[in-house]
């Protein structure tokens, strides 16, 4: 099975600390993968190199049969939909809903000098319709709530119909409707055989959508384990990696984790 995308043994150092550090992780077409850790395991840097934004410090990552740092990276992203907080704090406030879309078909932030056909907005227009957002079109960006900027987020990564989707904490800020909202919608996406390649950043399992078949756990920069979700989402693994027991319920599809309750302590008797 060919890799979509593999990296090899890479490290990405920054300020003399290695935020990756021997990271070799292979995605196949048809897969859906989970990362999955705790804050600063490295998921985020992981993802910037998957989406060729950043390059590692030592070892080979290849993207879409492309090795970075000997490849037109400008080229390589088109073909790469990628949703990200960071990368929405780049979109102006002022551009609207339908033009932040449209601008996924570049790999750029903003309306600049490129060209749109009549093609191109139908395009976008049906892709904010198929994440329920289609009347916000010609809203502003910057009048969005959370859960709508997220919608409008993944419309616009699909924009360019990628090869490889990488979202990275899409459910991050969502109250609980809109983070069910957006598994569902994930969901129906990763069930999708006309789906790309599916990678989806989360700190949280109950954020895991039906139909994910992967997962990489991340601890301090290294791989924990990774395999089929099945496989690798067990107590024992996301105990060890958040540092503390925890019960892991599957149900209907879905994953739910729980800190273990430790038992209540025997009172002392007082003395009488």
């Amino acid at each position: 099975m060919t890799a979509v995308l593999e990296t090899k043994n890479i490290s990405v150092r920054r300020s003399g600390t290695n935020i990756l550090d021997g990271v070799s992780w292979a995605v196949a077409e048809g897969q859906r993968w989970v990362v999955l850790g705790p804050n600063g395991a490295g998921k985020t840097t992981l993802l910037q190199v998957a989406a060729a934004r950043i390059h590692p410090s030592r070892g080979t990552a290849t993207v879409l049969g492309e090795r970075l740092g000997k490849t037109d990276v400008a080229a390589l992203q088109t073909r790469i939909g990628l949703c990200s907080a960071a990368l929405a704090d780049h979109f102006p406030p002022g551009e609207t809903v339908l033009d932040v879309v449209l601008t996924g078909a570049y790999a750029v932030t903003g309306r600049w000098n490129e060209t749109y056909e009549e093609i191109d907005e139908a395009r976008g227009r049906d892709l904010l319709t198929a994440f329920r957002v289609g009347g916000l079109a010609d809203r502003t960006f910057g009048t969005l709530s959370e859960g709508e900027r997220k919608r409008v987020q993944i419309a616009r990564a699909l924009m360019a119909d990628p090869e490889l989707l990488l979202l990275d904490e899409p459910g991050a800020g969502l109250d609980l409707g809109g983070r069910e909202e957006l598994v569902a919608a994930l969901s129906e996406l990763a069930g999708d055989q006309r789906s790309p390649v599916l990678v989806l950043v989360t700190h949280h399992v109950e954020e895991i959508p039906p139909g994910f078949t992967h997962a990489m756990v991340l601890s301090d920069g290294q791989v924990h384990a990774a395999g089929a979700l099945v496989d690798v989402l067990t107590e024992e693994t996301l105990s060890a990696v958040f540092n503390m027991p925890l019960h892991l319920d599957h149900a209907d599809g879905r994953w739910s984790a729980r800190a273990v309750a430790s038992e209540p302590r025997p009172r002392r008797r007082g003395r009488h």
